[in-house]
């Protein structure tokens, strides 16, 4: 029999197998399309009879990705107007079990909780209610335009962890007890609600995967961007005028943008804080607007914004090969170009050299691979942690270092999401066929424990004891593993 639940807008017939109950699709606002997809949230939309919630709902806006990035990055696009909406696990029963919720990454641009490797299948399995959240992501999302709020994509994401609030006990359950967790913009994500007062009360843990607090670029410098957006479309920055126009089109406007800021990263241009939060490599991200995010996530954090919150937070090793190896960048880096490149990204000035001798038999490309993924990933997840753990909070630190055997992409950004969830089947594409199971297992269990009880299984972190967990073939609790290349940026 296909379990039926009662939710904010009717009732919902999902699907049961391996006792583990799935409802997919589930609207937690009304659909924002037309004039509403610059608008707040609103309301889900009553429906009548039993809503057949069988099969994931459509996405928000986007494009697949390109080549080569299709070959290891799935991508999951489906057009529809209730785009914003929620997949839930749980287990056929029980109650005031508890809840994680899913943000998914994707620059801010792509994404969706329906890829198969965020199945939150698993974590039922292991007694957690798991819900997975779609939000508009791209100028929808978080563009700055005139007549419209700021902050769209996350102000949809405190509209989804309130409808958990209203919702979670119909599925088993506990709305006291609520982790978030995301990776990469899913990651900066869960530190942007971290600082955010609309966030607080409803969330009780914490877990950042490959993003730090320091990802949100000023109201000026992202209105800088929309008005390039606005300029090729041949339109007025106003929320009337984009939400005139086909999607689609601004889709197009969005991705041309975006390919103009990677090929002329320059901050007279863009504006220095697009370019220090995405690192040339984003267009689209939260804004510090005073109001849904005060301030810069990491300076609300450090003042307190989520005092006494356990986190789990940590990176990949070698992060940024998946954003230089697959296009070839990486092997075109020479010895002589790493200097120039040290002193465009404002390395510190001993980066190279350090990281050089640290890896005697390193390409030149490997080296800027390290340097950027520390510049980009690690430093910000320290400083985050750090923040944190003077405002009170438990930290607990890991690193994925299991190298895939695809592409040349060693411990890559994204790598660690089979594993967590336990879906190694539907992440092939990045870990191959022959992905440890036994590392899946063990890092599954991490999560789950933490989002069971805030304690993943290890010694916590502190600024006097960099205790990280390292996931491997082997994992094992390192001591502030490479502290010296840590430290020059400091």
């Amino acid at each position: 029999m296909q379990p039926v639940v009662r939710v904010t807008g009717g009732l919902a017939r999902g699907s049961s197998r391996d006792r583990v109950n799935a409802f997919l699709g589930l609207p937690y606002a009304a659909p924002a399309i037309g004039g509403d997809r610059y608008r707040a949230p609103q309301p889900v939309v009553p429906w009548s009879g039993e809503r057949d919630a069988t099969a994931h709902g459509p996405t928000a806006s986007q494009t697949a990705y390109p080549p080569p990035m299709d070959a290891v990055l799935p991508s999951s696009v489906v057009p529809g107007d209730d785009y914003l909406n929620v997949d839930v696990w749980a287990p056929a029963e029980g109650e005031r079990l508890p809840v994680m919720l899913w943000v998914h990454g994707g620059a801010f641009v792509r994404g969706a909780n329906s890829i198969p490797t965020y199945d939150g299948s698993a974590f039922a399995r292991d007694g957690v209610v798991v819900i997975g959240i779609n939000y508009r992501l791209g100028v929808p999302g978080f563009a700055v335009l005139d007549g419209a709020p700021t902050n769209l994509g996350l102000r949809d994401q405190v509209a989804a962890l309130e409808w958990v609030r209203d919702n979670a006990a119909a599925f088993g359950g506990n709305p006291d007890d609520v982790t978030v967790f995301g990776e990469s913009a899913g990651g900066m994500s869960v530190a942007t609600l971290m600082a955010s007062p609309a966030a607080r009360g409803l969330f009780h843990r914490a877990v950042v995967q490959s993003g730090g607090a320091t990802a949100a670029c000023s109201v000026e410098d992202a209105r800088r961007v929309s008005t390039e957006v606005a300029s090729w479309l041949g339109v007025p920055a106003t929320a009337d005028a984009f939400a005139a126009l086909h999607p689609d089109k601004v889709l197009a406007a969005q991705s041309a943008v975006a390919l103009a800021i990677q090929a002329d990263p320059d901050p007279q241009r863009w504006g220095p804080t697009v370019l220090s939060g995405g690192l040339g490599i984003m267009s689209q991200f939260p804004v510090v607007d005073g109001d849904l995010v005060p301030d810069v996530p990491l300076a609300c954090i450090a003042n307190g914004s989520a005092a006494g919150i356990p986190l789990l937070i940590g990176t990949t090793r070698e992060e940024y090969r998946l954003f230089l190896v697959p296009t070839g960048v990486a092997s075109a880096v020479t010895a002589e170009s790493l200097p120039l490149l040290a002193a465009r990204y404002g390395w510190p000035p001993q980066a190279v050299g350090t990281y050089a001798a640290n890896r005697p038999d390193a390409s030149p490309g490997d080296i800027a691979c390290a340097i950027l993924t520390d510049a980009a990933f690690r430093v910000p997840s320290t400083r985050l942690a750090a923040a944190q753990h003077a405002a009170g909070g438990t930290v607990h630190a890991y690193e994925f270092a299991w190298p895939t055997p695809v592409g040349d992409l060693g411990a890559c950004h994204a790598l660690e999401l089979g594993f967590v969830f336990d879906t190694l089947d539907d992440g092939a594409l990045m870990t191959g066929e022959t992905a440890p199971q036994h590392l899946a297992d063990e890092m599954h269990r991490a999560w789950v424990a933490f989002g069971r009880d805030g304690d993943p299984g290890w010694r916590p972190w502190a600024p006097d004891d960099q205790a990280v967990m390292t996931f491997d073939l082997t994992s094992e609790l390192v001591q502030s593993p490479r502290g010296d290349e840590l430290a020059l940026w400091r």
